[in-house]
């Protein structure tokens, strides 16, 4: 993985194996608490011992011009059916105050608004723009009460221009939820907000309860839910409320009165609203449905002696969905026993659950299946739990007259105080296979795309059904053999034979094969040859400057100011600053390489520009239009602290 380790300090250590067996090395990972998506009810799994960032997790992204932070958690039991929101007992239909409407049963309780959806609004628009959306959303309410005042609906509201599409779809959703009565439009990227003029005529026909729900029904738009009205005896007054559904949302509801018990247990009708069958993949107009909903299932995986993406590969099978339709905040180490949150598209908790007894057989366990509203990022993570197991403990050769237990105690404490190189773990790179993962990003990174291929089929040395597939298919290229070879959970492998097979084994069927794979599994790849090159800057770096903070170095600043971009926030220090030894080498941080990043003005930066070279990369731009892949880059510190750190020893000698 790497030519040399770089050490920061000069003690002797000691020497020990680690990973003997999975249960020797168990990570847990730890949830960012705003981005967490497991069941806050389940039992937290106890550890002993945590690190702020896992050595392979993704570091210091740029972040999105709009989200200031992310999105807080769903709602408990979103899922479901209906989404548990919360109204205030004056205001109905959102935050706002509104009169009670003249159909408004007295007595009838009503909901709190949701503190959920406001922090939401307020991290991906900013407070200011949040409170003035509110306020609009208030004076149009207000307005509405008028009852001279017809063309009220027709009021606009800008949010500014939305580039991003995920950052749109987000705000759709938050502002629907928040403000039932509003509907949003996009025009040139330019979000616009006004009032809904389908809300507003059922309030004329319904309560205004019945009607923000209503529509928070529909915004959420769950596959196989279910809205009912109020009970109504009065038939014609249900003839009006089903046209209307009819006649505005035919094409993406069915509406059907039965007979249900009213509040004093008498019989009477009520009118239930539920999606046609086919209605999944159509989108909403101004006044409708704008992205599909998707469903997503998070849960906890727990998986021994596999590779997360292997582990993923037997998921995606089983459940007959993709391998991206899973996402994941990063790769976890192959022997061991890893825990790592999870979401699933298109899968339901029912489903997820149906098949944990055959999971269990290859390897891994679910845990804390839940609903959940979105899918998880790279990175997305405070950190790692470890508890490691080092076996066979013993002094240097150069050492061997030391007491071990002394040893032990002082190595500890050094990394205690001072923390450890921030190297990227081997699981990134596949350590032991005849072929690493970084060689496949290099490949795909010069656009050797046929070389890419060969290199992602050569064949460990053993003898078994995937190996055996691997190793035909480069003797013969013979795609459509190797793929009737390999087992159904080689999802990865399958995807691109299926291809080649149809293209053939040449630049441009291997350019679509790996197309045909997810993009999360090709950049996969190309992040990890951009962490080997990490890995040897903080080496070459380390053995030069020692833990001196030089002129040249780049540090990160602390300025928590979202609007600044993260080059911004990268200083490089100056030579007065070095001589005034301003700052320290736990500050310094080094580029993954990309094309927006910058480098050290020392010989760091030199040691960069040479070693791509050394590639063939010294005119990398860093994007592989092709394969849609686009590698901005981002910095890493080179020194991380570990939290909580605790040990004992066990053992006859000891």
């Amino acid at each position: 993985m790497l030519p040399s380790f770089s050490y920061l300090t000069d003690h002797a250590g000691f020497c020990g194996t680690i990973k003997n067996s999975p249960s020797d090395f168990v990570v847990t990972e730890i949830e960012v608490p705003e981005h967490s998506l497991r069941d806050t009810r389940a039992e937290p799994l106890q550890k002993t011992s945590q690190a702020p960032l896992e050595q392979s997790s993704p570091c210091l992204w740029q972040p999105k011009k709009l989200r200031t932070e992310p999105p807080g958690p769903c709602a408990e039991g979103y899922g479901g059916g209906m989404p548990s929101l919360e109204h205030d007992p004056s205001r109905a239909g959102g935050d706002c105050s509104a009169s009670p409407n003249k159909n408004q049963r007295e007595g009838e309780p009503e909901r709190k608004s949701g503190l959920g959806e406001a922090s939401r609004l307020d991290s991906l628009l900013g407070k200011p723009m949040s409170d003035l959306l509110s306020k609009f959303a208030c004076d149009l309410k207000d307005a509405w009460d008028l009852e001279n005042n017809v063309d009220s609906s027709t009021g606009e509201f800008s949010l500014g221009p939305i580039v991003d599409k995920k950052n749109r779809a987000d705000l759709h959703s938050a502002v629907r939820q928040k403000f039932p009565f509003l509907v949003t439009v996009t025009k040139d990227n330019e979000m616009i907000v006004r009032g809904n003029a389908d809300y507003r005529e059922l309030c004329q026909l319904v309560t205004e309860k019945e009607t923000s729900d209503f529509f928070k029904f529909l915004d959420a738009k769950l596959e196989h839910s279910t809205f009912s009205f109020e009970p109504d005896g009065n038939k014609e007054h249900r003839k009006v409320v089903h046209h209307f559904i009819n006649r505005k949302f035919g094409k993406l509801l069915e509406t059907k009165s039965f007979t249900v018990t009213d509040v004093n247990d008498q019989p009477n009708m009520s009118i239930m609203v539920r999606f046609r069958e086919k209605s999944w993949s159509r989108k909403r107009s101004a006044g409708g449905f704008q992205e599909k909903q998707d469903l997503y299932t998070a849960f906890t995986l727990q998986k021994e002696n596999l590779e997360t993406l292997e582990a993923i590969g037997f998921l995606a099978a089983e459940l007959g969905v993709l391998p991206s339709d899973f996402s994941y905040t990063g790769i976890k180490d192959k022997k061991a026993i890893t825990y790592q949150p999870m979401v699933v598209k298109k899968v339901t908790p029912e489903r997820l659950k149906e098949i944990g007894s055959k999971m269990e057989k290859k390897g891994m366990r679910i845990h804390n299946i839940h609903s959940a509203c979105q899918h998880l990022r790279l990175g997305q993570l405070k950190g790692n739990h470890f508890d490691i197991v080092v076996r066979d403990l013993k002094c240097h050769s150069h050492d061997s007259s030391a007491d071990l237990k002394e040893r032990i105690s002082e190595a500890m404490e050094n990394v205690e105080k001072k923390g450890f190189v921030n190297y990227y773990g081997p699981q990134r790179f596949g350590q032991g296979q005849n072929v690493q993962t970084d060689q496949i990003g290099l490949a795909l990174l010069n656009e050797k795309m046929v070389k890419a291929v060969k290199l992602f089929f050569t064949p460990e040395d053993t003898d078994d059904p995937v190996n055996n597939a691997k190793r035909y298919f480069l003797q013969t290229e013979d795609a459509k053999g190797a793929l009737a070879m390999l087992p159904e959970f080689k999802v990865r492998e399958k995807m691109l034979l299926r291809a080649l097979n149809r293209y053939g084994v040449n630049h441009e069927g291997c350019t679509k094969g790996w197309l045909n794979i997810p993009h999360s599994m090709r950049i996969f790849y190309v992040h990890a040859y951009c962490s080997k090159i990490w890995n040897e800057a903080a080496s070459y770096r380390l053995k030069i400057y020692g833990s001196k903070v030089v002129e040249g170095d780049l540090v990160l600043s602390e300025e928590s100011d979202e609007s600044i971009s993260l080059n911004d926030k990268v200083h490089e220090v100056t030579a007065p600053e070095e001589s005034a030894n301003k700052y320290s080498i736990n500050q310094v941080v080094l580029p993954v390489v990309g094309h927006s990043i910058k480098y050290p003005s020392n010989k760091v930066g030199q040691w960069y520009h040479e070693r791509l070279s050394k590639d063939e990369l010294q005119m990398c731009k860093f994007r592989v239009s092709p394969l849609q892949l686009n590698i901005p880059g981002c910095y890493r510190p080179i020194l991380k602290n570990v939290q909580n750190l605790s040990y004992f020893l066990e053992g006859t000698k000891c």
